[in-house]
C-alpha cells in the first residue's frame, strides 16, 4: 500500500500530502510504524488479521512516485501490481472528503500517478483517490495542493481519514466491491 505526498516539514499539513496522512493513521491504527528507510520511501510492514501489510511512503517528491513504488515491486517480487497494490492519493475533482476507491484506471491529470502509471507500464491497481475540493475560481490548482487545509476543513477532516482508513480495511478484508459498494457515496451515508 503506498501513500503519496512530498517529503518535508515545509509539505506536511497541504492537501497533496493527504496520500501520507491516511497511510500513517492506518499504520497507527494496525500497530505498523512508517520507520525504516526503504524503496526511496518510509517503509512499515506488520499484520492485519491474516494479511500481511507493506506500507510505503514515497520520498521522491510526488512526480517521482514511480520509482518508489517500482522499487517495492522489484524487491518484493511476489507481489503483482493488479492484486497487491493500492495507492493513497489527493484527488481535486472530488468535494473535500469524498472518497472513491477503484480496481484500475487513470491518472486523471495527477503527475504522482501518472509517473506510477508510466513506470510501471500498466494502469492495473487499486486507487483510493480522496476529494480535496477544487481551488476557489480564477486560483491555481498547484498553488492549491501545495497550501494547508484551513482550520475549518480541518475540522471534519479527521473523520474523513478515519472513513478512508475504514474503506481499506474493508477493501483488504471483505473484498474491494464491499468497500466500493460502502464507501464510493457522499460522506454522510457510509458511516
Amino acid at each position: 500500500m503506498v501513500g503519496l505526498g512530498n517529503p518535508g516539514p515545509r509539505y506536511a499539513a497541504t492537501r497533496h500530502n493527504i496520500g501520507f496522512r491516511i497511510l500513517e493513521r492506518l499504520g497507527e491504527e494496525q500497530g505498523i510504524p512508517l520507520l525504516g528507510r526503504r524503496f526511496f520511501g518510509l517503509y512499515g510492514s506488520g499484520r492485519l488479521g491474516d494479511l500481511t501489510l507493506g506500507l510505503l511512503a514515497p520520498q521522491t517528491f510526488m512526480n517521482r512516485s514511480g520509482q518508489a513504488v517500482a522499487a517495492a515491486l522489484a524487491a518484493l517480487s511476489e507481489l503483482s501490481p493488479a492484486t497487491d497494490l493500492l495507492v493513497i492519493y489527493d484527488d481535486l475533482d472530488l468535494p473535500l472528503g469524498r472518497i472513491r476507491l477503484r480496481l484500475a484506471g487513470g491518472a486523471g491529470g495527477h503527475r504522482g500517478m501518472t509517473d506510477i502509471i508510466d513506470t510501471l507500464a500498466t494502469r492495473d491497481f487499486a486507487r483510493l483517490r480522496f476529494g480535496i475540493g477544487r481551488p476557489p475560481p480564477g486560483g491555481d490548482a498547484i498553488d492549491y495542493v501545495l497550501t494547508p487545509f484551513s482550520a475549518e476543513e480541518e475540522v471534519g477532516l479527521g473523520d474523513r481519514i478515519v472513513a478512508a482508513v475504514r474503506a481499506i480495511e474493508v477493501a483488504l478484508v471483505e473484498g474491494p466491491e464491499a468497500a466500493m459498494d460502502r464507501f464510493n457515496r457522499d460522506p454522510d451515508s457510509a458511516s
